[in-house]
């Protein structure tokens, strides 16, 4: 077991409400999911367990994992309830009945809204990577979902940080809650990271010397915009490297694909948004690149966490301008035990 395991999975068997603190990449979705599948009562075809996820990504992984784990046992059904694929089979499957479902916030709401799903026989319910769904703006979405669901429950509430959003929304859901968290970081020798300091009209071309310089084979990209991401993937092109792109625009059946191709090394690049900053589990991904520093700190640990998952060990570029040194300032404050390698001038020879 992962350390994150082996600290949560007793404590959700005794079904007390627990709030976890952990890295992505720690394990921490079989740590929900073996007690989860342990309690279900095959038998009775009815809704018995909840995970909201904020991506629909995340939400396809959770239920790949969840049936990985309840294989053994007879005719388990999960049921995925996302935004971007078709609605009506939603229902279909719906009526057809389920054991657990897995959903995004809106999705289910709707589903709550207009096909008037039961779910007053749910015993359990798992708000995955919480923070995320705040950061997208799903408080209020969350307590609507939460008034239709049993009062008696076991409520599971797993997040990267634990800000004061994260805590007030704890306190409305969870009953008593069992605080853990997961002291372990992304640790310089797990994950070495890289600062560059670099003009915006040479990024390209220092992103391309890093690909040759390194033998990049398994390089996740980030950017901030769609555009950026299009207009990065056309000069990659043009210059001869295979590159995939995903964002927002790609409909479910694109992402899916997209991810396979990259995922089983068809092409050795991908430039996405943070729509894969959370919610893609690829092993052996050696490289992560911010050619856009996020926003935020946080952004930035879901980022670089798409490296270095498991016991794996793996590299973070991040490229800024120097009007974004308060950024890498926040960073390096979020990573106090980390020494960063930080080149904060680009040497003439480095730029082809």
């Amino acid at each position: 077991m992962t350390t994150i395991q082996s600290l949560c999975i007793n404590p959700i068997l005794e079904k007390k409400d627990v709030i976890v603190q952990s890295k992505t990449g720690s394990g921490k979705t079989v740590a929900f999911s073996i007690p989860l599948v342990n309690k279900l009562e095959v038998k009775k075809y009815k809704i018995q367990a909840l995970i909201l996820a904020p991506t629909r990504e995340l939400a396809n992984q959770i239920a790949v994992e969840i049936r990985k784990l309840s294989r053994y046992i007879p005719n388990v059904k999960v049921l995925t309830l996302c935004g971007g694929t078709p609605y009506k089979p939603q229902v279909a499957s719906l009526q057809r009945g389920a054991h657990i479902v897995v959903g995004t916030v809106g999705r289910v709401l709707q589903h709550i809204n207009e096909t008037k799903v039961d779910f007053s026989n749910i015993n359990t319910l798992v708000l995955d990577e919480a923070d995320k769904m705040l950061d997208m703006g799903f408080y209020d979405e969350i307590l609507k979902i939460v008034e239709y669901l049993p009062k008696q429950r076991q409520s599971l509430l797993f997040s990267a940080t634990y800000l004061k959003d994260i805590e007030t929304l704890s306190k409305k859901i969870l009953k008593e809650p069992l605080f853990i968290k997961n002291e372990e970081t992304h640790e310089k020798e797990s994950i070495n990271q890289k600062l560059y300091e670099v003009e915006s009209e040479n990024k390209t071309s220092l992103l391309l010397s890093l690909i040759e310089r390194y033998k990049m084979d398994s390089l996740l990209i980030f950017c901030n915009t769609k555009l950026n991401c299009d207009e990065l993937a056309d000069d990659l092109e043009y210059l001869g490297i295979d590159v995939l792109t995903l964002h927002s625009d790609f409909d479910q059946r694109q992402r899916d694909e997209t991810v396979i191709l990259f995922a089983n090394g068809s092409y050795p690049v991908l430039i996405t948004t943070d729509i894969l900053s959370r919610g893609i589990d690829i092993k052996d991904i050696k490289y992560v690149i911010n050619y856009d520093i996020p926003r935020d700190e946080t952004i930035y640990t879901h980022r670089i966490g798409r490296t270095a998952r498991g016991e794996s060990s793996g590299v973070a570029i991040t490229f800024y301008e120097k009007e974004e040194s308060y950024k890498v300032i926040a960073i390096k404050e979020k990573f106090l035990d980390i020494e960063f390698n930080d080149y904060e001038k680009i040497e003439e020879k480095t730029i082809l």
